[in-house]
């Protein structure tokens, strides 16, 4: 089974409530959206996004370029029935990150709440900062998070990789300012607990 399928799979048999990294409101994405930027018209994306609530929450605030980038087409269906005609108003990706065409240099904000850890591979890794530096303004704002030293080695069936803050900074190189980085509890749907590492980096050409 490749990756959409896969994924696909997951999203045809568990409710939005029933995956482990739900929360209702992605408080500290969004407070670290907040601290990169007030400016509504700025260009957000949330990468992994699928049945995330953080699109809802960014319209409900009045952003206006909003870009959510999911593997599952069944992912994003869900988000769309749910947000209703404001869905309208965010462009859609359905694809793999790794082989997505994205505009370049548009967006102010990129924001990727537990994917970049399902990239087992280097290269894949590679090809993602890639990604990241091609559609990221100079001077834009990159909000990473996966699973930090004591989250979980699988998720969804699937090997992970865990960072620290120095491990994964280095994964993006130079060009990236560490701002912050802060780890946070999560309390799965199921009643467990997943440990999540939050970088925020700032673009910057050397």
């Amino acid at each position: 089974m490749d990756e959409k399928d896969h994924w696909e799979k997951v999203y045809g048999t568990k409710s939005p409530d029933a995956v482990s990294w739900f929360a209702p409101h992605l408080e500290t994405s969004l407070n670290l959206i907040y601290e990169a930027t007030q400016n509504k018209t700025a260009s957000i994306i949330d990468v992994g996004g699928g049945e995330a609530t953080l699109v809802d929450d960014l319209l409900l605030d009045g952003f206006t370029d909003l870009s959510v980038l999911d593997i599952s087409q069944r992912a994003i269906d869900v988000a769309r029935g749910r947000i209703g005609k404001n869905a309208n108003n965010v462009h859609w990706y359905c694809a793999d990150i790794t082989k997505a065409t994205l505009p370049q240099n548009y967006f102010d904000v990129w924001h990727d709440r537990a994917v970049f850890h399902f990239l087992t591979d280097a290269a894949q890794r590679e090809i993602y900062v890639e990604q990241v530096m091609l559609s990221v303004k100079h001077g834009g704002h990159v909000i990473i998070s996966t699973f930090g030293p004591e989250g979980p080695e699988q998720c969804s069936g699937l090997d992970v990789v865990r960072y620290d803050a120095e491990r994964l900074h280095g994964q993006f190189g130079k060009t990236f300012k560490l701002l912050n980085s802060t780890t946070e509890i999560h309390k799965t749907p199921m009643g467990t607990t997943q440990q999540f590492l939050y970088c925020f980096c700032r673009m910057e050409w050397s």
